[in-house]
């Protein structure tokens, strides 16, 4: 019995069990406690029989039931059906033989709303929640009118039943309720422990991802800076090739390095922006010098497109937008087997503020409509099956995502399956100097092509601190050109005992070295007694790449600070800005010219790319001046398919639908071929909005339009509730917008405005063709003919299905706008009106 005992007690409080089931053991339990105490308590007052042996019954049943279910682990088909028992059978059964509602019997069906409520789940428990309430109402309904005998109980027998049955389920239900209470409270005791342990694993990660990334920039900064040295050298073709290689390899290296370290920082919300002036034509020549090796590698034809009219200088964090650019650029490359990878980068915006805009295009797998809400997700890769021997950790797009989110940037993608992606990139930045950058040759800035000593300082000492002799080996050979003199320290204490002999102009100094870190060995240097470089320029030479450690050094009294690995660029850069001038002697050299990756003129695109189908009525002329791109309908007759606008004109539609029996049926644009519409003009434009046809007329090319938005981003696809002329109105109202620079929010207010506002309506000699194709009646079609009635169509909102085409009656010699005129007077009727409405 102990045994057994214990055993129920470790289910009861066993957490990975569920909640339900060990509720449903425990309920039961005290239920068959309380069947068992209520048989006593019968017999005690002296209940009717009847009773009697159908709770006797019932207790036998749910000790049975219950076993069975427990030992098979069907514990919820058992709730269920013993729900349906106690609702339908056992309740109604002690509410007819013990006293109805004058007895206890009322207070078991709390205890029935209670058990349902805690212990079932879904639709049962609606069922039998609703059940109960029927069945009481039932029962109440049968005593009140006397339809059903009632066993009766004496006042003795009342007052008994009563108070045990209020005893019994008041301790049954205090039971279940602590019991609830206390396996939430564990449930929340155990979640905040497990908090904890989240935490402080949380922190040991971030400890670890810190310590790999100092220790990986270490090794990384020898390779580069020897590599560099290898540049400088007269070289032969192909070693110069390799080492460009090696280059590349190893900025790719650090950038994956970056992603994994910036991920870390993300979740714990501790990533922070280094922001400062830069300039964005070398920042892009570093990064395609970082990507055109493996486009090279894959055959694919890299092009970059840089607009003239981009900033000299902004200022951003150059580090982040950098790595977004790789991320994006690297997942271009590696998706596509064959075609060519395009970068095109760009401004908007007027004044001090600007907003930096990439746009990566390729022609690789694409990726499926249904994948596209997941793009952004860490370590989910699309497409697995196809995409398992591409190498990749899929954290590169969450990576972009949250490095936008935190500058307040947006990304968008574009993408066809199998036939390529477009991402879209805006990044809001600062201006520092206005100057366009005109007509610039990246190649003659691309990091690595060709080493530009950018001055002289032979009577300058520095002294380098690094307990890594690779380290100071690599800053030696970097500023062997610029002539000066430098030493060297593997230590704190071999650096004081330095400074003590000699003054110095710069000390580079690591951070982390043992027994004396460079923090302390900074600010002995200047409380140094008998030192003679108290006033020297120390400059943080670290692996620490955090905005956080930027902040230490700052704090501390650094007078500068630079990342490893560092270039030769970046290291004569910061010297010459920590030197006294007098010692320095700055001088400029043309850079080497190597024709390694396809460079474009930038032409800046348009911010948006206004598109409509052909049945606009808008002459081609005007079409044409407003740059309108126009999907023409298909329309099928007898001889073929034929392209409105392009293939035959509105006259020759006209005259072959009045030629006798000839049909024709019209066909709006699939999703497919709106698709390839959209995508042709967003090369073009950095955005599309299609003003589509009336939804609520038939075959409209809405529904198509809006199933095509899905894999494009930046198109926007609005019903403007016309057709014919009023669509034309709301065209060129768009035309004109976004010709003055309206925001895409403004437009679609615009748009929603003009759609309440504008009302298209046709004046009609006969019916005889909307009779033929069965959109009215043939009798309606003889009566307006018989009576000269002329009727008009007009869209109209509906209530009841949005904007409908429906016909209203007019006599003769009415008027009505635009519509009742000869097509060439209603025309030039139209484009007058239009022209005024545009201020042409």
């Amino acid at each position: 019995m102990r045994k057994i005992f214990g055993q129920y007690k470790k289910y009861l409080f066993d957490h990975r069990e569920d909640l339900q089931e060990r509720l449903f053991v425990l309920l039961t339990t005290i239920a068959l406690i309380g069947l068992l105490v209520a048989c006593l308590t019968g017999l005690f007052i002296g209940e009717n029989w009847i009773s009697l042996a159908g709770t006797m019954a019932f207790f036998f049943l749910f000790v049975a039931i219950v076993g069975l279910g427990y030992r098979y682990r069907k514990l919820r088909i058992c709730a269920n059906f013993l729900g349906n028992l106690l609702v339908f059978i056992f309740f109604p059964l002690i509410f007819f033989t013990s006293g109805g509602i004058y007895g206890g019997p009322t207070l078991w069906f709390l205890f029935a709303v209670l058990y349902i409520g805690m212990i079932l789940r879904g639709k049962m428990r609606i069922f039998l929640l609703i059940g109960q309430f029927v069945v009481a109402a039932i029962c109440y309904y049968l005593q009140y009118y006397e339809l059903v005998e009632v066993v009766p109980h004496n006042l003795e027998e009342f007052y008994l039943d009563t108070i045990g049955s209020f005893i019994i389920v008041g301790i049954m239900l205090t039971i279940l309720v602590s019991f609830q209470t206390y396996v939430y409270r564990m449930e929340n005791k155990m979640a905040l422990s497990q908090k904890e342990e989240i935490d402080a694993l949380s922190k040991a990660q971030n400890r670890f991802f810190s310590s790999m990334s100092h220790e990986i920039r270490t090794p990384i900064n020898t390779i580069i800076g020897l590599n560099e040295m290898i540049l400088r050298e007269d070289i032969s073709p192909e070693v110069a090739e390799d080492a460009r290689n090696v280059s590349a390899a190893s900025k790719m290296l650090l950038n994956l390095i970056n992603d994994i370290l910036d991920l870390s920082r993300i979740n714990a919300r501790q990533m922070r922006l280094m922001v400062g002036p830069y300039r964005p034509t070398e920042m892009i020549a570093d990064v395609v010098s970082m990507i055109q090796v493996r486009a090279q590698e894959k055959k694919l034809l890299f092009t970059v497109n840089i607009s003239e009219s981009l900033p000299l200088v902004l200022s951003g964090d150059e580090v982040r937008i950098k790595q977004i650019l790789i991320n994006i650029l690297s997942n271009a490359v590696k998706y596509t087997e064959e075609g060519r990878v395009t970068l095109a980068v760009e401004c908007e915006g007027r004044g001090k503020e600007t907003e930096l805009c990439f746009s990566v295009s390729d022609t690789g797998m694409g990726i499926k409509k249904e994948n596209i809400p997941y793009l952004f997700t860490a370590f989910r890769r699309m497409d697995e099956d196809r995409n398992k021997h591409i190498e990749g950790t899929g954290l590169g797009l969450s990576i972009v995502k949250q490095l936008l989110d935190l500058m307040g940037g947006t990304v968008k993608v574009n993408s066809i399956y199998q036939k390529g992606t477009t991402f879209m990139i805006r990044i809001p930045q600062e201006v520092i100097n206005e100057d366009a950058a005109g007509a610039v040759d990246l190649k003659s800035i691309q990091d690595g092509e060709g080493y530009r000593q950018s001055f002289e300082a032979p009577d300058a000492r520095v002294l380098a601190v690094d307990d890594t002799k690779a380290n100071l080996l690599v800053v030696s050979k970097l500023l062997r050109d610029t002539k000066i003199s430098l030493d060297t320290a593997s230590s704190g204490a071999e650096a004081l005992n330095l400074t003590l002999q000699k003054e110095y102009h710069v000390i580079l100094m690591d951070h982390l070295m043992p027994e004396m870190d460079g923090i302390e060995c900074m600010h002995r240097i200047r409380e140094q007694v008998g030192g003679l470089s108290k006033k020297a320029r120390i400059v943080a030479l670290t692996a620490n790449a955090g905005r956080e450690d930027r902040v230490l050094y700052e704090r501390e009294g650094f007078d500068g600070y630079m990342t490893k690995p560092v270039s030769g660029a970046a290291l004569e850069s910061e010297l010459f800005r920590q030197l006294p001038k007098h010692l320095v002697t700055a001088f400029r050299e043309d850079m080497e010219e190597q024709d390694t990756v396809r460079w474009r003129r930038g032409e800046k695109k348009k911010p948006y790319a206004i598109t409509m189908s052909s049945i606009s009525d808008l002459p081609k002329e005007l079409v044409e001046s407003a740059h309108i791109s126009v999907i023409p309908i298909q329309v099928e007759t007898a001889r073929g398919f034929f392209r409105d606008g392009i293939d035959l004109d509105t006259d020759a539609v006209l005259s072959f639908m009045n030629a006798e029996g000839r049909e024709m049926k019209i066909h709006s644009a699939t999703a497919d071929e709106l698709e390839g519409f959209f995508l042709s003009n967003l090369q073009s434009a950095n955005n599309v909005i299609h003003l589509s046809v009336s939804s609520g007329v038939a075959d409209t090319s809405y529904f198509a339009a809006m199933e095509a938005k899905r894999a494009l981003d930046n198109v926007t696809v609005v019903d403007t509730g016309q057709i014919s002329s009023g669509l034309g109105l709301m065209v060129l109202e768009a035309c004109r917008m976004a010709e003055e620079e309206a925001s895409l929010e403004e437009i679609q207010v615009r748009m929603e405005e003009m759609r309440n506002l504008v009302h298209t309506s046709f004046l009609v000699d006969n019916l005889d063709r909307l009779a033929e194709s069965g959109q009215v009646g043939w009798i309606l079609e003889r009566l307006t003919r018989a009576f000269m009635i002329r009727p008009e169509i007009r869209m109209e909102k509906r209530k009841d299905s949005g904007r409908q085409a429906f016909l209203r009656l007019q006599g003769c010699g009415q008027e009505a706008v635009c519509g009742g005129l000869p097509e060439a007077s209603r025309r030039d009727r139209l484009k007058q009106a239009l022209h005024y409405l545009c201020g042409a």
